[in-house]
């Protein structure tokens, strides 16, 4: 069972045939439909953050990054080693293995492009969970939220493996709970792309899809586009700051990559070439062009 905000349709089947436009246009649910618009109203009609700048995504995007407070949340940081020799950090709410019963359902949140439990909406949406009695962690992807890159390698869309070791990690920990996830953009991407993988062999019980760039082709081409070069050339920013903290790994590996490139991209798109190998290999965080 999947609830998905996505950019494909709010149309969806559940086993009779095509149902009736939700009030949101983006989103769609696969799996029990009519189970879930009776558990949850709020679907029913529009949502508007903030009704006063009506529908300009701009707008409501910047003022809300500038604006959204943010939680105070004590973490415990749990360091998993991947196969690779890599490493990926979970951030769990610290307390709750005292304080949530060994059943309580877990939720695992996956960020955006770079990222983390550091972000207000990220913050946000696990006290949301912890409130329902939800036991939450962040899983964040290898150099974000100041989590260690201890290889040549770092993360993207086309690459589920580090999800699958945290997936399986965390069920192994809590073998009575229901696990689900939830996923933004870039985390988005990753955690449909798993689902996808693990078809019925999956261990989630549920899991949410938020701001999915689906195309990854046309993302990057959107990207390019009037006020969207705004959020390419901040993410970009945020990329660089990443990799100059460990680029002493990648010394030394001039002939597989655009080192000089990467290093001083002003895209995102100049970051994806200047890590990406020409192989089937993708060894960069980008998303954008790893299907080309």
């Amino acid at each position: 069972m999947s609830l998905s905000s996505s950019v494909i349709s709010s149309r969806s089947c559940d086993g009779d045939g095509e149902q009736p436009l939700l009030p949101h246009s983006s989103l769609e649910i696969a799996g029990a439909r009519r189970g879930l618009l009776a558990g949850f109203d709020s679907l029913r009609r529009p949502y508007r953050a903030f009704p006063v700048f009506a529908s300009n995504r701009h707008v409501e995007t910047i003022f809300a990054a500038f604006t959204r407070s943010l939680p105070t949340v004590a973490f415990r940081r749990e360091c998993l080693r991947t196969p690779d020799d890599g490493a990926v950090a979970l951030d769990w709410v610290s307390g709750d293995d005292r304080a949530l019963p060994g059943d309580a359902p877990v939720l695992i949140l996956l960020p955006g492009l770079t990222g983390g439990s550091q972000d207000t909406y990220v913050r946000h949406m696990l006290l949301r969970a912890r409130s329902k009695g939800w036991r939450v962690v962040v899983f964040n992807s290898r150099g974000c939220a100041n989590s260690p890159v201890t290889t040549a390698k770092f993360y993207s869309a086309s690459f589920t493996g580090d999800l699958r070791q945290v997936v399986d990690h965390v069920l192994s920990r809590y073998p009575q709970s229901n696990i689900y996830a939830a996923g933004w953009s870039l985390g988005a991407n990753i955690l449909v792309r798993y689902l996808g993988e693990e078809t019925d062999k999956c261990s989630l019980s549920g899991a949410v899809s938020m701001c999915n760039p689906f195309n990854l082709v046309i993302a990057d081409e959107d990207f390019h586009k009037g006020f969207n070069n705004i959020y390419d050339r901040a993410l970009a920013n945020s990329l660089r700051v990443i990799f100059k903290k460990h680029a002493l790994l990648f010394e030394g590996l001039d002939g597989e990559y655009d080192i000089p490139k990467a290093a001083n991209a002003k895209t995102v798109r100049d970051f994806d070439q200047g890590l990406t190998r020409d192989t089937s290999i993708v060894c960069s965080f980008i998303w954008f062009q790893v299907s080309r």
